[in-house]
Parts: structure tokens; C-alpha cells; sequence
């Protein structure tokens, strides 16, 4: 899989003009908090479907003094150009052109597959069932690529559901049926990825040494992949009353396990939960490679801060040679065992500089 050779934002976030040219091992950001470092993070993640690593509607992501759009650019290393952000008249409409020819978001989960830890997600165990699924989703798009097709037509349907039953108690029954019909087919096919991925990747963990990053085992729950029209056609009334639908694979969870203690991962300690969140980001990372052909890009925010000495040498002794690994950090020392190994910037008030 690709790397990112240059990248270069425009009116993104606190970057009016920014120029990265990066390496294909590791890309190091440091500097004082509030520079932009993650913002940079960010911009890379818009490489792939959704809404990048802070989850945000598109129309934040314009520089707040800016002129009210933006642009992500990047050349990869096998020559593709990928330029995705807003025009002026459209800010919450996310647009992609690749070798400038317009393409579909979800056609880049084909190119390219994109990984991230950020310090909000050290609360993955412990938080609610939504985040944990769209973290899954993000393992499975990066397996399969035609899982943001699937799961952008079942959104759509559902939501069409919902209006329906919530703007006439007597709403058209074939019409209903028509959208449940395609929440069924789609959401087969989510819940088959998902299945697939949580099964493969259980498989790989198994296959780790436990050591400095404890191996997780991963369930899904919730909807089994029953028949999902069926159901939803019995449930118009409850779900018309509730104003959600209350059964799909938009109800479903992920469940990880602390292997060697026995227990769920939200009763360890928040340290044993971090490692267990990235073993389980390295194991899949093999995972894709191993599947693609490649490795995919990792976007590590502010990990090396929160990981004592020991844990943090065999981080980067893990990630060295996995491709391309984008980490920032306050303090440039903190990256000092990788060694030469990188190419480094200090991210200062949204610029950036050779470091």
C-alpha cells in the first residue's frame, strides 16, 4: 500500500499554507499543545471514508479565519495525487478528485487504508457501544473496502425509515418495505464484515506473544444477523413510538476481553487498557498487511507520552518497518530511541518546520 510522499493543506484547521515532505517510515511532529500537530494527524486520515479521526462535520474543519473552505492535498508514493476538502459554496459537502478526475468518498478505502489511536480513544472500553463500533467499522473498511458502501446505503435507508413512521402513523406499508428490504440486504453485508474481522483478527491476537502489549480477545454482540426485514416490519409500532429503529446492526457492539486475566477489558486498568488497544491496532496492521498486500498507514496521537520507558521502546520497536507511522508528541525527546530512522517536524501556531 501506498505511502503519503507530500502532503499539503490549505485553509485546514490552523494551517493556511502547510507543506509536509515525509518519508516512508516514520513521520515525527512535535511541539507545545495547540500547534496544529494533530490537525495534521487529521488531514491524513481524510484519506480514507468518513469523517477522519475527530469525527466532526466537514464544515469544522475550515480554518476558522479563513475563507470558509479548504483543501487537503497529497502525492503518494506510487505516483496517485488524492485532493479531498470543501468549496466555498458547498463547507459541509466533502468533495475528492483523484489525478483530477472528481471520484466518490468511498472509493478511497480502495487505495488506501488508514489506522489511528488518538487520547480520546484511550476511553474506547469504558464508553458507550457507539464509538466502539465505529472503531470496529474502521478495522473492517480497512479489510474490506466496499464496508463504507454498505454501511452509508443503510444509514440512508434508515433514516428514511425513521422520518416515514415519525411523519404519518399510517405510512405506506410497501413503501416501508421497500426500505426495510434494503436495511436487510445491506445490513447483512455489515454484519458479515463485521463477523469476518472480528473473527480474523481474535485469530491473529492469538498468535502474539503476550509481552509489553497484552493480547485482547474480540466478540461482537447485540443483532445476530437474523431476519432483519422480518423484524423490522413486526416492530413499525414500537419503533414509530421510540422514534428509532431499535434492532439492526446498528445496535451492535464490540466486546473485549483482558486475555490472560480473564476479564472484560473496561475492569482493567486504564495503563492495561491502553496496551491492549495497541496490540490490538498492531495485530490488525499485520492483519492488512498480510490481506492487501501492504501495510497500512498508522496515525499514533500523543501515544509515547502516555506509555511508560519500556512499553514505549518496544512501541517503536514493533512499528519499525510496518510502513508509514505518523506520531506527534509535546516533547521531540520522547522519539529520541527511534533514531535516524524518521523524518522529524516541530509544528509551531501552524507551521511547520524541519526539526
Amino acid at each position: 500500500m501506498p505511502a503519503v510522499s507530500r502532503l499539503s493543506l490549505t485553509d485546514f484547521r490552523n494551517h493556511c499554507d502547510t507543506l509536509i515532505e515525509a518519508s516512508e517510515g516514520f513521520v515525527l511532529l512535535s511541539g507545545p499543545n495547540g500547534a496544529g500537530k494533530t490537525n495534521v494527524l487529521e488531514a491524513v486520515s481524510l484519506l480514507t471514508p468518513g469523517r477522519g479521526l475527530r469525527q466532526v462535520p466537514i464544515a469544522d474543519m475550515a480554518r476558522s479565519d479563513g475563507p470558509g473552505n479548504f483543501a487537503v492535498a497529497v502525492q503518494l508514493d506510487d505516483g496517485i495525487d488524492i485532493g479531498t476538502g470543501t468549496a466555498a459554496a458547498a463547507p459541509d459537502r466533502r468533495q475528492v478528485r483523484i489525478n483530477g478526475a472528481p471520484a466518490a468518498v468511498n472509493t478511497l478505502g480502495e487505495r488506501l487504508a488508514v489506522l489511528w489511536l488518538t487520547p480520546a480513544m484511550d476511553r474506547l472500553f469504558t464508553e458507550s457501544a457507539g464509538g466502539r463500533r465505529r472503531f470496529l467499522d474502521r478495522l473492517v473498511l480497512a479489510l474490506e473496502p466496499g464496508h463504507a458502501h454498505h454501511a452509508a446505503r443503510y444509514e440512508a435507508a434508515m433514516r428514511s425509515r425513521n422520518k416515514l413512521l415519525s411523519d404519518s402513523p399510517d405510512a405506506d406499508p410497501d413503501w416501508l418495505s421497500a426500505l426495510e428490504t434494503q436495511m436487510a440486504e445491506h445490513g447483512a453485508a455489515l454484519h458479515g464484515a463485521r463477523t469476518r474481522t472480528v473473527e480474523a483478527l481474535t485469530e491473529r491476537l492469538g498468535e502474539r506473544a503476550d509481552g509489553d502489549f497484552p493480547r485482547a480477545s474480540l466478540e461482537l454482540e447485540g443483532w445476530n444477523g437474523g431476519d432483519l426485514a422480518g423484524s423490522l416490519m413486526i416492530n413499525r409500532s414500537r419503533d414509530a413510538s421510540a422514534g428509532r429503529t431499535t434492532e439492526g446492526p446498528h445496535r451492535q457492539d464490540l466486546a473485549v476481553a483482558h486475555v490472560a486475566k480473564g476479564q472484560p477489558a473496561f475492569r482493567s486498568s486504564t495503563g492495561e487498557q491502553k496496551a491492549l488497544l495497541l496490540g490490538l491496532v498492531l495485530g490488525h496492521a499485520e492483519l492488512v498487511a498480510e490481506r492487501r498486500g501492504a501495510p497500512p498507514i498508522i496515525l499514533l496521537d500523543e501515544v509515547a507520552a502516555h506509555l511508560d520507558p519500556s512499553r514505549r521502546a518496544a512501541l517503536f520497536e514493533e512499528l519499525e518497518g510496518r510502513g508509514q507511522v505518523w506520531m506527534t508528541a509535546t516533547e521531540a525527546a520522547l522519539f529520541d530511541p527511534i533514531g535516524v530512522s524518521a523524518t522529524r517536524f516541530h509544528v509551531e501556531a501552524g507551521t511547520i518546520a524541519p526539526a
